[in-house]
């Protein structure tokens, strides 16, 4: 494998001179726009957000893969009998792998870089699935599955941050946002797959196994990407390489993912980045006091807060309930399973695609406000159907489906945008993996607390509490969360911090 600090594949032995069209200077205090090819921007995209698509996919599969591994007659399997613990492992066993995958990011993300760290992240995708499909029993299995999970953690670290640092300013916030349309349409293809094995023999080892053509692609298209042009130019400010030569390949690097259209500005861009990094100094490692100093501190408030309160307003439970829900609204939730989930599913998917395209008119504040404004509403109408209104199911239903979109309009895609676009270079990996792990955290805690609260406090008031916190994230989004629309990574380091 091609080490990050060597030059890339495509334009790499042109210099900067030899491409064609010229055009001004971009980042030059006057005019921020950045000239960039559409089409070139296709697969730095594209690649790493088969990241989040793999996420997806894995929560559609494994709903339907515990229902067939259940069965006597389809499982295949002499062990099919499962305990409820034993489903959990089954269930959660990615999760807590995406946990450790979070928590190894921090200590290695930065040595590695975003693209080598995106194709680790393919192969424990592919290890990991293969594992899970060839289980010969339920401890092979797990740990199948928590392997699949640490490659969840670090591609969900480093695939925003990838994205983030390649992409053009004018549609950085687009591109972020359509990662979290890919794990949607994951989560629709696992539950669609899963629907057509469901009733075949073994048919959760086709489930598992389908994944990996998709790994495999994911692990060649980070293998002929560039790195990021901006992590190897703090490699170079950090002294971990020669600066000349890692700024005459980060120039190279950004020609290739911006195309022709770029022009000659290549080399003021990166100088311009050069001197946004100026104040790194001479310091060689990151210290971990750093991330609770400064503009990292403000960051890593504004960062955690957005990925805590995206769990706690209930995202975790009203989810993975929603089958529960509707069946105490009288659908035969039982049988329609996967097609209520396929439908939810789908429902996500077309919020999630309406907030990629306007995220960039209308900014991060707005929809996050809106959005947040409409879960609130929505979880105080699912506690006043368990409350007083549980002879009227059509509440229950609208309220589920009303909450769903708005979270796809707000906190779905947009916490993982700003948590890409907030953090300083220089501690951007560390900070970052902070908060995935404080998301996927939160979503553990949460979704194991559900049914023990629901049971102590009864649904009703538990979806107040949800609704009060809800109310609470929208105080913290208006006096804490800035607008980062059409600004580049360091004008945002600068204006917003």
């Amino acid at each position: 494998m091609a080490s990050d600090l060597e030059q890339p594949l495509g334009q790499v032995g042109k210099s900067s001179g030899e491409i064609d069209g010229a055009q001004e200077p971009l980042l030059n205090g006057t005019n921020n726009a950045e000239n960039y090819s559409a089409l070139s921007a296709i697969l730095p995209f594209l690649f790493p957000a088969l990241g989040g698509l793999l996420y997806g996919y894995d929560i559609g599969a494994t709903s339907c893969a515990t229902i067939n591994i259940e069965s006597a007659t389809s499982s295949g399997i002499s062990w099919y009998n499962l305990s409820s613990v034993e489903i959990g492992l089954i269930t959660s066993g990615s999760l807590y792998g995406a946990l450790i995958g979070s928590a190894i990011a921090f200590n290695i993300a930065d040595f590695l870089g975003r693209r080598r760290e995106l194709i680790v992240a393919a192969l424990l995708y592919l290890i990991g699935a293969l594992v899970t499909a060839l289980a010969p029993d339920l401890p092979i299995m797990v740990i199948g599955r928590i392997i699949y999970g640490i490659g969840i953690g670090l591609a969900m670290h480093a695939a925003p941050m990838y994205i983030a640092e390649t992409a053009p300013s004018q549609i950085r916030g687009q591109l972020i946002s359509l990662k979290e349309f890919f794990i949607v349409l994951g989560m629709v293809g696992g539950y669609g797959l899963g629907s057509l094995f469901v009733d075949i023999v073994a048919g959760w080892r086709y489930m598992y196994a389908a994944s990996t053509p998709l790994s495999l692609i994911m692990g060649i298209g980070m293998w002929w990407l560039p790195p990021s042009p901006r992590w190897l130019l703090l490699c170079a400010i950090q002294g971990k390489g020669n600066m000349d030569e890692l700024r005459e390949t980060a120039i190279c690097c950004l020609c290739q993912l911006r195309g022709q259209a770029i022009g000659n500005s290549a080399p003021d861009q990166v100088n311009e980045i050069l001197t946004e990094l100026s104040y790194v100094g001479e310091e060689k490692e990151v210290k971990l006091g750093e991330l609770f100093r400064g503009k990292c501190k403000k960051a890593l408030f504004i960062g955690t807060g957005l990925v805590l309160f995206q769990q706690i307003t209930g995202q975790p439970s009203v989810l993975y309930y929603a089958a529960s829900i509707l069946q105490s609204a009288g659908f035969s939730a039982a049988a329609d399973a996967t097609r209520v989930s396929i439908l939810l599913a789908l429902l996500k998917l077309i919020m999630t695609g309406t907030a990629v395209l306007v995220v960039d008119r209308l900014g991060r504040r707005p929809l996050l406000l809106g959005g947040v404004s409409g879960m609130v509403i929505s979880l105080f109408l699912l506690g006043s159907y368990y409350k007083f209104l549980d002879d009227v199911p059509a509440v229950a239903v609208v309220a589920l489906l009303v909450y769903v979109g708005c979270y796809q309009l707000s906190f779905g895609p947009i916490g993982w945008l700003m948590i890409s676009e907030i953090f300083p270079l220089r501690l951007r990996g560390r900070g970052l993996s902070i908060a995935v792990l404080v998301n996927f955290g939160a979503n553990a805690l949460v979704t194991f607390a559900f049914s023990p609260l629901k049971e102590w406090l009864g649904a009703g008031i538990l979806f107040y509490v949800f609704g009060v916190i809800g109310v609470l994230s929208l105080a913290f989004i208006f006096f804490v969360v800035p607008e980062t629309k059409g600004l580049t990574l360091e004008e945002i380091e600068a204006k917003c911090l």
